[in-house]
């Protein structure tokens, strides 16, 4: 793809990366304590936690790979909306069950909630495992988009790898987690406007909505798939196991990885904490409906204007469809425009970054580096080893993304693969320590020992099994074999039991939780909200179908 970005579009995208750098210097006046730099104080608004918590989730990868999903990839579709459905029975879940626990003990780190609840190793274990996948998964996250970068731009890699990296790396070394919250909101924001530009014009070259809808296959314009389960039948996305399977990824992905429950642990209160999480869950499925509807509207000008296809670039003998949207983009939009949309794709690829090396610094000061500091340390010592370890984790991230591309191509296809291996296994850990008193330390690490060898045993020799099933029988395998395991006398013979008595979930809280009338009534709006989008998605269905 030649270069076609005009010096509007570049100062456009110079203007907002100095503002961004701009921004987080002014907030970092505000910062005195770790508490202000990883959790804001606890002061922060709910919306701008739910904007900032779905900026998160609306990375590149998704604004470039779910169009092409939806319009070209093999078996793919609007069948992908399923998945949506799970996101509001994840959020009532955790609302219920975790984030008031979490959100009592004044936690900044989650992991700290299993030393407490059982023992020092659990915690450094959960910890570290999150700060290795996450480490990884970022570095492969840097080199993908830089890629597109170079791809859209005509900037070498090196330098798409530090327009990138370390804009991002300024600001939320500067700002700390308020410059991850608020500059999600603004990048959110961009990406909404620029996306329904580009959902307009898709609908006006393409004769109208019933036009666009026409001239997309009808096998792509399928949304919902109750014929197939999923248990050995090779159907990887039917109904059942995107909605079971993605409920126990969205529980464990919202409610127990540091990355995301670090922003609700920012809210002022347990209630407010609880309202970023409905507001998540209610905001996020039209988002996603408008970005996959980009991909229907990319699938209709392709069928039209056969030479888009030929304009795209080649990548192993094949189009590269990925870079449809920004290839749709540079051809459809004027000048400065360009540079808006480039904005959103940097904003989609920053939010995707910036909030995972925040809670990568987060996790390694309060499990590592405070756990095993001897003496007392002041406030402004804090704030300052804080910073340097998000700058060590930022670094190690863009360093590594230049050693990955031998393998990213695999890991990029394979990515919620590996996700769903260990999604299931580590909520399996926090169930046992909220939801039962006999479960201790080595008894909860063997069973995750357990449930990840079992999804690793499915992947193997049970591949007609959906991967969105590992989700749910990594959670099962853990919850049993761990509780099994803790009623041997292992841990009486290793140290002296502890009262934990406060740190499981007791049916009066649960009591408690469902005797406010106000939020049975939200409680309520999410179940109906599921229902609104499943009838949603029935009504495009039969819209296509007829």
């Amino acid at each position: 793809m030649n270069n076609q970005l005009h010096s509007l579009d570049w100062f456009v995208i110079g203007a907002y990366l100095i503002g961004l750098i701009a921004f987080s210097a002014w907030l970092s006046r505000k910062q005195h304590s770790r508490e202000d730099y990883y959790v804001g104080g606890h002061n922060v608004g709910p919306l701008p936690i739910a904007v900032s918590t779905m900026a998160t989730q609306c990375s590149t990868n998704s604004i470039l790979g779910a169009p092409a999903f939806v319009a070209f990839a093999a078996g793919g579709g609007l069948i992908w909306l399923q998945y949506e459905l799970a996101v509001p029975l994840a959020m009532l879940a955790i609302m219920i069950f975790l984030l008031p626990m979490f959100r009592g003990l004044s936690l900044i780190s989650v992991y700290e909630y299993l030393e407490r609840r059982f023992d020092l190793a659990t915690r450094l274990i959960l910890s570290g495992l999150f700060q290795l996948v996450r480490a990884f998964a970022t570095a492969v996250t840097v080199y993908s988009i830089a890629l597109v970068i170079e791809l859209i731009t005509g900037m070498s890699f090196f330098w798409s790898v530090v327009l990138l990296g370390v804009v991002t790396l300024v600001y939320d070394v500067l700002g700390g987690v308020r410059a991850v919250i608020y500059s999600d909101v603004a990048q959110m924001s961009i990406l909404l406007v620029t996306l329904i530009l580009l959902f307009a014009l898709l609908l006006n070259e393409n004769g109208g909505f019933s036009a666009m809808i026409a001239s997309v296959p009808a096998e792509r314009m399928e949304t919902l798939d109750f014929s197939n389960h999923g248990l050995g039948d090779g159907a990887t996305f039917a109904f059942w196991p995107m909605l079971f399977g993605g409920f126990f990824l969205y529980v464990s992905y919202y409610g127990v990885d540091q990355s995301q429950v670090q922003r609700e642990l920012c809210a002022r209160t347990i209630d407010e904490g609880k309202t970023s999480l409905l507001l998540n869950g209610l905001l996020r499925f039209p988002l996603v409906l408008l970005y996959c509807f980009v991909g229907v509207g990319i699938a209709a000008y392709a069928a039209n204007h056969p030479e888009f296809i030929a304009s795209l670039p080649v990548d192993n003998g094949s189009p590269n469809y990925n870079v449809a949207v920004p290839t749709y983009m540079l051809q459809a939009l004027p000048s400065g425009i360009v540079g808006l949309g480039m904005i959103a794709l940097f904003a989609a690829a920053m939010s995707s970054l910036d909030s995972v090396i925040n809670s990568l610094s987060a996790s390694s000061m309060e499990d590592f580096v405070r756990r095993f500091h001897k003496g007392p340390w002041t406030d402004t010592k804090e704030l300052f080893i804080s910073r340097g370890l998000t700058l060590a984790w930022g670094s190690l991230a863009l360093v590594f993304s230049f050693y990955v591309g031998s393998i990213a191509e695999t890991v990029l296809e394979a990515i919620n693969i590996i996700g769903s291996l260990i999604n299931g296994p580590v909520l399996g850990v926090f169930a046992l320590g909220l939801l039962t008193r006999g479960a201790n330390g080595p008894g909860v690490i063997a069973g995750l020992v357990g449930g990840f060898g079992f999804n690793l045993w499915c992947w193997n020799y049970l591949p007609a099994v959906s991967w969105l099933w590992w989700n749910v029988l990594g959670f099962v395998i853990t919850f049993a074999l761990g509780y099994l395991l803790s009623l041997l006398p292992l841990e009486l013979m290793l140290r002296e039991r502890k009262d934990t008595t406060h740190l499981v979930y007791r049916g009066e809280q649960a009591a408690q939780q469902l005797d406010s009338a106000h939020w049975r009534r939200r409680y309520g709006v999410l179940l109906g909200w599921t229902t609104f989008m499943l009838l949603v998605l029935f009504a495009i269905g039969d819209r296509s179908a007829g």
